[in-house]
């Protein structure tokens, strides 16, 4: 059924069309989500974190709000107690036990990222929020099985904390180290050199390599690969291991040159796997 006037179309969309256009959308923002702001970004995680309070945690891996303000706030290059304040700035406009800010009105450009993204449900959200940070799961494919589903949130945090906000952390902080003084950082990590940064000063030939490692815990384990362990060997002195520790409530950070040679203890560790495929002639 439709009505015009004053020329104007003012079709009433049949409710299938209409759920098909905010599917458009809602695909379209996922897909081109490397052209939001990185404020909006942390908006939208704080929108996401109030909206869906503790089952939004755990869709996202994260076993405390503490840890994924943390995570998330380094991965994207920001502090996380701007994650911390966008999630209360929202928190009166949901039934949840946080009361946030609620003695003044919510921001207008705040109210203005809830409105344009109030109507996402809750695997469209999640799916939009880890793709803030590059990860690469397909948002569209079939429902998984419930095991896979909760490998595959577990995997995401795992992949932010190992990853991308230990090398966030690297370079908002390097510059006031002493190890690193007066060197310029080059980010290094799509290389595949085996290393994460390469540190340089204009008055030195040879360069500095910095692998960095992040950790949940103050304790754990961390590997290296073959090709960084060949580094390490070849570069002794020049080669510095950096170690994220404790994203679950406050990182810090250790320092280890010449690892090989140091204070820590590397074990071999040989895996074998197996390939399977099938051949035919043609």
């Amino acid at each position: 059924m439709s009505t015009v006037a004053s020329g104007t179309d003012t079709t009433v969309q049949p409710p299938h069309y209409r759920s098909q256009t905010v599917v458009k959308n809602i695909e379209y923002m996922v897909l081109n989500s490397q052209r939001i702001a990185t404020r909006e970004k942390l908006i939208l995680v704080g929108l996401y974190l109030s909206k869906y309070d503790s089952l939004g945690l755990r869709k996202l891996g994260f076993e405390s709000f503490v840890e994924a303000f943390n995570i998330i706030g380094y991965a994207l290059g920001s502090k996380p107690a701007s994650i911390k304040n966008y999630r209360d700035e929202f928190d009166p406009l949901f039934p949840n036990r946080r009361k946030g800010w609620h003695k003044r009105q919510i921001r207008g450009y705040c109210l203005k990222v809830y409105e344009e993204y109030k109507h996402l449900d809750l695997e469209s959200f999640t799916g939009l929020v880890k793709s803030f940070v590059g990860y690469d799961e397909n948002v569209w494919s079939a429902v998984q099985a419930k095991e896979e589903k909760d490998e595959s949130e577990s995997h995401f945090a795992k992949r932010l904390v190992t990853g991308l906000a230990a090398e966030q952390y690297f370079e908002s902080v390097h510059r006031g180290l002493a190890e690193f003084e007066g060197y310029a950082a080059e980010n290094t990590t799509r290389l595949g050199c085996g290393y994460d940064f390469r540190l340089r000063k204009d008055t030195h030939k040879d360069f500095l390599a910095v692998e960095v490692k992040g950790m949940k815990e103050r304790i754990g384990n961390l590997s290296l690969t073959p090709k960084e362990h060949e580094l390490a060997t070849a570069l002794g002195d020049r080669f510095f291991l950096f170690v994220v520790k404790n994203f679950q409530e406050s990182p810090f950070h250790e320092i280890f040159q010449n690892p090989l040679s140091g204070s820590l203890r590397f074990t071999k560790k040989e895996l074998v796997t197996v390939q399977i495929s099938w051949l035919t002639r043609v």
